[in-house]
């Protein structure tokens, strides 16, 4: 049975078994290239490996000559079966490229919102989504690159599948970051995935998470979404493991009229820049001040200050800018405008 199923594959062998096996000469870069050529067309049929050897074997038996000596038989053997393996696997590993280079470019499509959307939802079956539900994307970032190769990556879907074998779910990297798409019905896959990547990357990386949106263009939005909360994280000096995008909407919000917030920060702390030191140590102690609620003995403790020197420096802040830190009706624009610089990296880059 095996035999038949395979047998076309196997033309010319027994040729080339009754031709070389009596001497044990070394099969001719013709027999090498046919066996090649027959070893690619079985893979691309789709052919198991296990049934094409025990198909060489078989045959091998019913052509043995009987005159040959058996060393030269088992030699030809060898070579033919060798030279058929070459050529399964190349196809088979040109076979892969191309299933990981389509893998690649429906990621790219899905994340960047390219192509048209029903085309998207139909190859999104292929690669374990479904479409038509609402889903939201977990990006982790750090200061390592990975790519699916690398030992963290995979041991990261090594344990995430084996947890969640039978959810929807697509686990990839890009631009050196992991992500998990989930269904946004399915925190706890993402979360879990959080947990991993900060177990797994021994806690240097942070894994930021869209919210949850329908259809085709949401899964983009939500990987949007998640990139930006890993920047803010950045430039806020956040360190939480976890950050949702939901949490830190007020960002984006303040970061979207660029020329309003760089007029805020310019004209509300500008003037910190004419301080001794640049405006860098003001900033920092507004920073810690709203930080801690503006409690002024937990700022001082932590900016290493008595609480004088801090009354000092704030009374200096509010001399340059008219603007009183302790006063509530002060406070929200002092503070909205500290925001503002960290998102803006101000003063490391100028307005």
């Amino acid at each position: 049975m095996v035999r038949n199923a395979a047998e076309v594959f196997l033309e010319g062998f027994e040729q080339i078994l009754a031709d070389a096996a009596p001497t044990g000469r070394r099969l001719t870069r013709d027999e090498i290239e046919s066996r090649r050529a027959l070893g690619a067309r079985a893979a691309a049929a789709g052919h198991g490996w296990r049934g094409l050897v025990r198909a060489h074997l078989a045959a091998g038996r019913e052509a043995w000559p009987a005159a040959a000596d058996p060393d030269s038989v088992l030699s030809v053997i060898a070579q033919a079966v060798d030279a058929f393996a070459d050529g399964y696997e190349h196809a088979q590993r040109l076979v892969v490229r191309k299933e990981e280079a389509a893998r690649r470019e429906f990621i790219d499509d899905l994340l960047h919102g390219r192509g048209e959307p029903g085309h998207l939802a139909a190859r999104s079956e292929r690669f374990g989504l479904r479409l038509s539900r609402a889903h939201a994307v977990a990006v982790a970032g750090g200061p390592e690159k990975y790519d699916e190769t690398d030992p963290v990556p995979r041991q990261v879907v090594s344990e995430l599948f084996a947890r969640f074998e039978n959810r929807r779910i697509l686990f990839t990297t890009k631009d050196g970051r992991m992500l998990c798409i989930a269904p946004g019905d399915q925190d706890d896959v993402l979360t879990h995935f959080a947990k991993l990547v900060y177990a797994c990357t021994t806690g240097t990386s942070q894994v930021a998470i869209g919210r949850s949106r329908p259809g085709v263009i949401g899964i983009g939005h939500s990987y949007e979404e998640a990139l930006n909360a890993l920047d803010v994280a950045q430039r806020m000096g956040f360190d939480d493991p976890v950050l949702r995008a939901a949490d830190l909407l007020v960002f984006p919000v303040l970061a979207r009229d660029r020329q309003a917030l760089v007029d805020l920060v310019g004209n509300t702390l500008g003037s910190l820049a004419q301080a001794r030191g640049g405006a860098r140590p003001l900033l920092e102690t507004l920073s810690v001040y709203f930080d801690t609620g503006c409690v002024a003995a937990e700022t001082a403790r932590r900016l290493s200050l008595s609480v004088r020197a801090l009354t000092y420096r704030l009374a200096r802040i509010h001399s340059m800018t008219d603007y009183d830190p302790t006063d509530p009706a002060h406070r929200y624009t002092l503070q909205t405008a500290v925001i503002g610089a960290r998102l803006l990296d101000w003063p490391t880059r100028p307005l």
